[in-house]
């Protein structure tokens, strides 16, 4: 099979196709024909030597969500039969034109997408699913901040959260981002480099600041996080795109607010934790495709020989949603 592999860590030049060993699927997995897969910032730590697969992948061989059509199926596989479309969370090894995957990490993709569409669902929006729902209980009618609105994981949680008839905030760097975000629902967009969005979110909501705060920033947000939360409130913490150690943290605030601040990854998670979580997502999430009340934001596809592109466009963060690798054989 083919696969975008990385020669040596480095920049996005360090991407070269090759052919490599076609995947040996077990009793339990299905293989499956990779059609498209999409980008994440995970992949971009890979690449650089940072952020190492868990057992049973290639580090030099990154991707986290895929979809295609099953090839064939092992002897215990009773969910799947070849010719199915599907998509899928995975632990790695999406730049490929096959990927093994367990029966039960596996979704149907919806008739009305394409495979480049159902390729940007996985990752993102069962990321944003579970941070949101999940974690933090969002209920309908409570208010939410996401920062990096104009994310994979910022347009997921966007969509999933206006479902729910929450108010929304969110936080970009560019009008056109925020422009974009707000016709996915949000509500208050807010221009970080302009603008200090813990001073507009106690403005906006008379000083009792947001129930929920999902962050991929990390470090630098810590403080204007926690002014930012209403009492009861509760955070999320998902990436780490600004830094991962906060210098001084003040935790008076935290306490006075009675407030919950959580880390989550799905990636070190065990197959049992994530089969659940996909299984939960297809009964109470995936039927809003199908009529479109959410929709998977493709920026743009690149085809597999151009990986190192999609790494740079991903990198100057010019992208408003998912970066697509489209994968032909």
């Amino acid at each position: 099979m083919r696969a975008a592999v990385i020669t040596e860590p480095g920049g996005p030049e360090v991407f070269q196709v090759q052919e490599v060993p076609d995947p040996t699927p077990g009793p339990d997995e299905v293989l499956v024909a990779v059609k498209a897969s999409a980008l994440n910032r995970a992949d971009l730590m890979q690449r650089r030597g940072r952020y190492n697969g868990p057992p049973g992948t290639r580090n030099d061989i990154p991707g986290l969500e895929m979809a295609g059509v099953v090839e064939s199926v092992g002897e215990r596989v009773v969910q799947w039969r070849p010719g199915d479309r599907v998509m899928a969370l995975l632990g790695g090894m999406g730049y490929a034109s096959k990927v093994a995957v367990h029966e039960r990490m596996l979704m149907p993709v919806p008739p009305n997408l394409s495979f480049e569409e159902a390729a940007s669902i996985p990752e993102t929006f069962l990321t944003a699913y579970d941070a949101l729902f999940l974690q933090c209980g969002l209920s309908m009618g409570e208010s939410v901040l996401i920062h990096a609105a104009g994310s994979g994981v910022g347009t997921a949680g966007i969509q999933m959260a206006a479902a729910q008839g929450c108010r929304i905030f969110g936080t970009a760097g560019s009008q056109e981002k925020l422009d974009g975000a707000v016709e996915l629902g949000m509500d208050i967009g807010i221009n970080y480099r302009e603008q200090d969005f813990a001073e507009v979110v106690q403005e906006q909501t008379g000083g009792g600041g947001v129930d929920v705060i999902l962050d991929v920033i990390g470090a630098p947000y810590w403080d204007q996080n926690i002014a930012s939360l209403a009492v009861k409130g509760r955070m999320v913490i998902v990436g780490s795109m600004g830094g991962g150690t906060v210098e001084k943290m003040a935790i008076g605030g935290l306490m006075q607010k009675r407030a919950t601040v959580r880390g989550t990854l799905l990636r070190a998670r065990p197959l049992e934790e994530k089969a659940t979580l996909v299984q939960s997502f297809v009964h109470q999430v995936l039927p809003f495709f199908a009529d479109e009340t959410v929709r998977p934001v493709v920026d743009r596809v690149f085809p597999l020989e151009q990986t190192s592109e999609a790494h740079a466009l991903m990198e100057s963060n010019a992208n408003f949603g998912k970066i697509v690798l489209k994968i032909d054989d």
